[in-house]
């Protein structure tokens, strides 16, 4: 028995505002999104094991990751041009690499550390010189009315300094135990990766289609298509970052090395290691480089200051344009801020693998938007209802004569 359309249009107010509202709806679904988080936050100890399995696997596989996205392009090209079978362009790669190490460990690992060592040795005669010369500003006569207050701040500094230093290293003294585990993390990740890498770039072109097996056909296509989106940006990504990082690293080396600058190499490995932070990296690592110049010869600053402004010059206008990877069309802003924020949150490990993780996410909001506006029709454009009362177009009548030849 069908009811009545009085009874159909006449709801109550609980009807109207509770059961056929959206937004109601829209906030109970988050309450229960919400409530789920607490109910895993309060049971997180069930997860403890499967935290530790992937704090444990996690390293060894970004490291992989990273490297595969780096020499995958090599491998594939090697097999497609001049028809090398994978494994043995895979074998001829380790080969390669495997001789890179060992050349950088006898040729370049001395010189680093024995630069990082006289860097650690001058270190007291570079801050004497700080204070001298901070003395020296001091008792310039046009500091009088806050030369106290800047010794205080100063020797507050100072204090604040000498305690943080000394409370980290009775941490590390009372975290012995902590600093062998991750030592043992890290020998296990390098010990791990390589084979994990050997696998990735050996069946990576059929990883794809094994994950789609497990997909339904119905979703298969679009998950392909998200899975390509994501694999295109991480490798943009990492190559560029990369790439680009080397080349800063070998810029600043030899542009330290002409100038006359001490440690020429290690800070010039310094700055290609900074720059894997988007923005930040190459002015933080200029930073140490005219901390010793300074000390060196005053003349010595602007030599410093034009190797970086050349550099600069070099990595805008003709390294960064030529790698691909090295666009990730974020705004400038947005960078800073994930770079903040991660960094905060996870620390130094939050710095580098923020902006990757931002687009991965990034890629899965937009994706999941896209499905929203289709299936919510709420963003699409009204359409105009013709009005029976407005007067009819005017019908012109357009006659033709013929001319007969």
């Amino acid at each position: 028995m069908s009811m009545p359309d009085s009874k159909i249009t006449k709801r109550s107010w609980f009807y109207r505002w509770f059961l056929n509202n959206k937004a109601t709806v829209a906030l109970i679904n988050i309450l229960l999104a919400l409530g789920v988080i607490w109910a895993f936050a309060n049971i997180s100890w069930v997860f403890k094991p499967v935290t530790d399995f992937l704090m444990m696997v996690f390293p060894p596989v970004v490291l992989s990751a990273v490297l595969y996205y780096l020499l995958e392009p090599l491998v594939r090209g090697a097999e497609k041009r001049f028809k090398i079978p994978r494994i043995w362009t895979i074998t001829i790669v380790f080969i390669v690499i495997i001789g890179l190490i060992v050349w950088g460990v006898v040729a370049l690992i001395p010189i680093i550390q024995t630069q990082t060592q006289q860097i650690i040795d001058n270190w007291p005669k570079y801050w004497k010189n700080i204070q001298d010369t901070t003395n020296t500003f001091l008792a310039s006569s046009q500091l009088d009315g806050v030369r106290d207050q800047i010794n205080t701040q100063f020797n507050n500094l100072s204090k604040n300094v000498v305690n943080q230093i000394n409370n980290n290293i009775a941490d590390w003294f009372n975290n012995f135990t902590s600093a062998v585990g991750v030592i043992t993390n890290v020998l296990v990740t390098l010990a791990t990766a390589p084979f994990v890498l050997f696998f990735m770039l050996k069946d990576g072109p059929r990883f794809k289609g094994e994950m789609l097996k497990f997909v339904p056909v119905k979703f298969r296509r679009s998950t392909s298509e998200l899975l390509g989106a994501i694999n295109q940006s991480l490798s943009n990504y990492i190559r560029g970052q990369l790439t680009v990082a080397f080349w800063v690293g070998v810029m600043f080396s030899v542009g330290y090395s002409i100038v006359g600058q001490k440690y020429a190499l290690t800070l010039g490995v310094l700055a290609g290691f900074l720059n894997l932070i988007p923005y930040l990296g190459s002015f933080l690592a200029i930073i140490p480089a005219i901390v010793i110049a300074a000390f060196t010869a005053p003349l010595m600053v602007v030599k410093v200051l034009v190797v970086f402004a050349i550099e600069q010059t070099i990595e805008s206008r003709f390294v960064s344009p030529l790698v691909v990877g090295s666009k990730m069309e974020m705004h400038p802003v947005t960078t800073l801020l994930i770079l903040l924020a991660a960094g905060k949150m996870f620390g130094l490990l939050g710095v580098f693998l923020g902006i990757p993780v931002y687009a991965i996410l990034k890629i899965l909001f937009m994706r999941f938007f896209d499905w929203f506006k289709v299936v919510s029709g709420l963003y699409e454009e009204p359409k105009q209802i013709d009005d029976p009362q407005a007067p009819a177009p005017s019908k012109t009548i357009v006659t033709t004569k013929r001319i007969d030849q």
